[in-house]
């Protein structure tokens, strides 16, 4: 299975450079059919996309913009958004304009119809791949995982401690990893992200009973605040007045009980801030997963994804 990036993981390889940097290597890239990668900077009235090579100007026409264009089944926006963004594309023919100047005609759709044939048909649940975060919805986040081509992963499976949007958790233009959820039968790929972040074990082992650690308060209950410590933990505090969901919160951890998958905790100060989120930890690092279990062997309740080209059951929180 050849392997394609997401659009922005070449622009800045040397390789790429050096194609970009002169007349002959975007030529030896044209007899080679090589993929290339440069910043769109215009979107023109007909919406034909204008790149910058470096040496020459570039221009995708607009049926070559993005597989789907042609027949409508995407509309014009998958264009006019890759302005001032890098593009992948392969040069089909080099032409001379109106003032003897040479520029080539590109082709981003190609590049997306080899991705989707030599790489997304390969992929099946369980699959971990590199993707691009490009925008967030209410209820779910969209990523680039090749040539420009997005896969939705649902708000619910971003993470096991439930978040009120996924900008808790992402920002445009981030790079992460994700595991294939499910393909349907059009090869859409819908995406995961909670089972590479570890199991309910693995997590409460970065703590203990009788600190105070920093959270976020994610809900507010009659019979208590769950705040979250960690992506993939939770705890739960006694009702304290005032607190809303999203402030920044000090909590005393009282007890881990493994057996039934809980914190207890004590909010000792709740505030306001502004702190960036902080560096994704992978637990999983591999380019499979078959099956992933967060709760704890001694729990009676089992939580767990398992992977299967055929089916996929998951019992979640």
């Amino acid at each position: 299975m050849k392997k394609y990036f997401p659009e922005n993981y070449l622009i800045l390889t040397q390789e790429n450079k050096n194609i970009l940097s002169s007349k002959a290597a975007l030529k030896e890239a044209y007899y080679s059919g090589r993929i290339i990668e440069a910043r769109a900077t215009v979107c023109d009235k007909d919406h034909n996309l204008h790149v910058d090579l470096g040496v020459m100007k570039g221009i995708i026409p607009r049926d070559e913009g993005a597989v789907g264009i042609e027949d409508g089944s995407v509309r014009d926006i998958a264009i006019i958004s890759r302005v001032n963004k890098p593009v992948v594309c392969r040069i089909t023919e080099f032409r001379t304009d109106e003032k003897g100047e040479t520029y080539a005609l590109l082709s981003r759709r190609s590049v997306q119809q080899d991705c989707m044939k030599e790489y997304i048909s390969a992929l099946v649940p369980g699959c971990v791949i590199d993707a691009t975060v490009t925008h967030m919805e209410a209820f779910g986040v969209f990523a680039d995982i090749g040539a420009g081509i997005s896969a939705l992963m649902p708000i619910d499976s971003i993470s096991v401690s439930r978040i009120p949007h996924p900008s808790a958790r992402f920002s445009p233009g981030q790079r992460i990893k994700a595991v294939v959820k499910a393909v349907d039968e059009k090869g859409r790929i819908t995406l995961s992200y909670k089972e590479l972040l570890g199991t309910w074990e693995e997590n409460a082992a970065r703590f203990k009973a009788g600190e105070t650690v920093p959270g976020i308060v994610r809900s507010v209950e009659r019979y208590g605040i769950f705040v979250e410590l960690a992506p993939n933990l939770a705890g739960l505090a006694e009702y304290v007045p005032g607190v809303q969901p999203g402030q920044h919160a000090s909590v005393y951890i009282k007890n881990l009980i493994p057996e039934r998958m809980k914190i207890k905790l004590i909010i000792v100060d709740s505030f306001d801030a502004e702190y960036p989120n902080e560096a994704v930890s992978y637990y999983f690092t591999g380019d499979f997963m078959e099956h992933w279990v967060y709760s704890p062997e001694s729990c009676p309740k089992k939580i767990e994804t398992i992977f299967s080209p055929y089916r996929l059951t998951e019992n979640a929180i």
